[in-house]
């Protein structure tokens, strides 16, 4: 099942996929997809992402593969739906997306061994996780200033149930800005894969209900500039629209 999280006539509702283009409401009313609001599709609590997790990005990027996951924390307020907009600051030279999966843990999990690993998870989304490269200020990558940003990532549109995605290693990701293909590649290229993935977290903090795991993306990034439409795809799991607009669309200057 595709779910998703909707603003719609002054109200946030549960929502699923009813096809046509069109949302069901919790409350069994239908919605053209265009008439709401989109949030990111489930309610999330702990955003834990990963640099650097397919060899080919890392060795566009002019980094060694890393022997352990380059793992770092992100606020909720980084996050965005479908069809939202990302801000490119003024002084920005080179802005670029990151189509990734996102595992959304289903239960707490701690210390769980690889062969229980999908056992914990609820279901998949997809994730647009923009990164500015000249807002880096040291080796370890990325940091607080580059992945934290008010609205930095999108998110979604659907949280689909982790039954109807039999095999998440064998994805294929696709990127298009303004409709030409700029980024392609296949989960089966991460360094580290889901089930390693919560093996490893599960093993030093307790992942719970809620927490998301952005598992890296392939090479491919370009920069974006504002007016530009991207469109992060995940195989199976849906197709996730967003708009790079300026600094002047949300009244600030650089750097706030």
């Amino acid at each position: 099942m595709k779910r998703a999280r909707v603003a719609y006539s002054g109200a946030v509702h549960e929502a699923t996929d009813a096809g046509g283009g069109e949302l069901r409401l919790a409350d069994g009313r239908l919605v053209r997809e265009q008439m709401a609001v989109w949030l990111p599709p489930f309610r999330p609590r702990t955003i834990i992402a990963l640099g650097l997790n397919y060899a080919d990005h890392a060795k566009e990027l002019a980094f060694n593969a890393q022997e352990e996951p380059l793992v770092f924390l992100k606020g909720p307020n980084a996050l965005v739906g479908h069809r939202g907009e990302t801000r490119r600051p003024s002084d920005a030279t080179f802005m670029h997306y990151e189509c990734e999966l996102a595992v959304v843990i289903g239960k707490p999990a701690r210390r769980v061994s690889r062969a229980t690993a999908y056992d914990y998870v609820a279901g998949y989304t997809v994730a647009n996780d923009y990164a500015i490269r000249d807002y880096l200020e040291n080796w370890y990558r990325p940091n607080l200033r580059v992945k934290n940003r008010d609205g930095c990532t999108a998110l979604g549109p659907w949280l689909v149930d982790r039954a109807d995605v039999p095999d998440p290693m064998r994805l294929a990701l696709r990127t298009t800005v303004n409709g030409k293909v700029t980024q392609e590649g296949n989960t089966r290229d991460m360094i580290s894969d889901v089930p390693s993935l919560i093996e490893y977290l599960s093993g030093f903090m307790t992942l719970d209900a809620g927490d998301v795991i952005l598992t890296g993306t392939p090479e491919g990034v370009v920069n974006v500039m504002p007016g530009d439409e991207v469109v992060t795809e995940i195989e199976g799991i849906g197709r996730l629209v967003n708009t790079v607009v300026g600094d002047e669309a949300f009244g600030r200057s650089t750097r706030q």
